[in-house]
């Protein structure tokens, strides 16, 4: 199981970003909460289609559960459409991904 967390920092213990579509990063963990991957968002600044574009780019990488602290209606049907669960969130990213798994 892959978990990403929208982030405002690349770091652990950075705080969870409302911006699902336009996170600055992303970062990804196990089920062991051992952190596997840092991705900076492609999309975080730029036209419309973000979210969209982030679900597809998470779902490429084999990523299960998205966090954020909220998710545009868009975003939420793209991530639904490539069957990855989502869930809204706040706080600190590692203290977040301790209480999932």
């Amino acid at each position: 199981m892959k978990i990403a967390i929208a982030t405002i920092d690349k770091k652990e213990n950075s705080e969870i970003t409302n911006k699902g579509g336009r996170a600055p990063y992303y970062l990804v963990f196990d089920e062991n909460k051992k952190l596997l991957e840092v991705i900076k968002n492609p999309f975080a600044i730029g036209g419309g289609g973000a979210g969209i574009a982030v679900a597809k780019m998470l779902a490429d990488k084999g990523v299960d559960i998205v966090i954020a602290g909220s998710f545009g209606p868009n975003m939420e049907e793209a991530l639904k459409d490539r069957g990855l669960k989502f869930e809204e969130k706040t706080g600190i990213t590692k203290e977040i991904i301790e209480e999932m798994v």
